[in-house]
């Protein structure tokens, strides 16, 4: 049965699947990237896994997968498939996709970012599917984005579009590590929000889920720090739309977890920020933590679709994966 391999790393885990032809999930595993071990072993844990994944494909399924697609963190340069720098795993300048290739004996890989391979998928076929264009934001430890544009998502000239969560709302505010003061991300990511509430509580240990709890409670303390926290996504939020006039604006990460405690208040706050720009849906991402590796099958497919016609681009629905 043909089918690709997809890969997901993240900062402590990888998750993986070996994708058919029409988008069945044949088989899922994950592992611990072992990040304590340094980025060498990081990078052989990755090439082991591919390589347990092929031989999996070859013993279930009666052949080797046709290609393989791999979400990385950090700063990617996909076009030339490389790991470029990812401060969580220690790696810099990693030749991801030729030593993927290299170890699964030749098959064609794709390298993608994080986000914006979580972000092909949902587009594609989560919460944007039938969108042509679909602005993806996942609020967690940090803030990025993915811009979608007919069935793909846009790197940008150098690699960098949709980083949302350096966007400054507030001139002057808090420290960023990018090096700039008042980041979107340093007020409404879902670590930004712990921080908020652990302070605001006096709980050391109170996290940005509790403060959804509390607000929901009714706790004044809590309802301030999550209404600092949604008016500065707003603010961040109507920047992109008028920079990019998405359709659909799809919302994930730790923080979409609380539901309509966190989109009533953020809809509200972005159409009373509106003036000529047209307001798009405002949805819940739907893939869960499994867009990642559902984006780096579609990847993959990608791949395998431009090797069968290589004078026409993929059509982007030539490939669907369904969770």
């Amino acid at each position: 049965m043909r089918h690709v391999i997809a890969l997901d790393v993240g900062g402590t885990g990888m998750k993986a699947a070996l994708v058919g032809a029409h988008g069945t999930l044949l088989h899922e595993a994950r592992r611990p990237t072992g990040r304590e071990r340094g980025p060498d072993a990081v990078v052989e844990s990755i090439l082991a896994f591919a390589a347990d994944l092929r031989a999996y494909g070859e013993e279930h399924f009666g052949e080797s997968a046709v290609a393989a697609g791999v979400a990385v963190p950090g700063i990617v340069d996909a076009e030339n498939g490389i790991a470029a720098y990812a401060a969580n795993l220690g790696w810099r300048d990693v030749p991801m996709r030729r030593l993927l290739s290299e170890r699964l004996r030749g098959v064609p890989v794709a390298l993608g970012h994080d986000v914006r391979t979580g972000g092909l998928a949902e587009g594609r076929i989560g919460a944007g599917k039938g969108a042509d264009r679909f602005l993806f934001i996942p609020l967690g430890t940090g803030i990025a984005g993915a811009i979608g544009i007919d069935g793909r998502v846009e790197p940008g000239a150098h690699g960098f579009a949709g980083e949302i969560g350096h966007i400054v709302v507030r001139p002057g505010g808090t420290a960023c590590p990018c090096g700039q003061r008042g980041c979107l991300e340093r007020l409404a990511s879902a670590s930004a929000v712990t921080l908020a509430w652990a302070g605001a509580s006096g709980d050391p240990e109170a996290d940005a889920a509790d403060c959804a709890k509390a607000v929901e409670s009714g706790d004044p303390r809590a309802l301030a720090v999550w209404q600092n926290a949604v008016d500065a996504l707003a603010d961040g939020l109507v920047t992109a739309l008028t920079l990019l006039d998405p359709r659909v604006l799809i919302i994930g990460g730790g923080l979409a977890e609380a539901g309509e405690t966190l989109f009533v208040p953020l809809r509200a706050a972005v159409e009373e920020r509106v003036t000529f720009q047209k307001l798009p849906e405002i949805v819940p991402a739907a893939l869960g933590d499994t867009a990642g590796c559902l984006g780096a099958g579609l990847l993959a497919w990608d791949l395998v679709a431009g090797a069968a016609a290589p004078t026409t681009a993929p059509d982007s629905d030539s490939s669907e994966v369904t969770a």
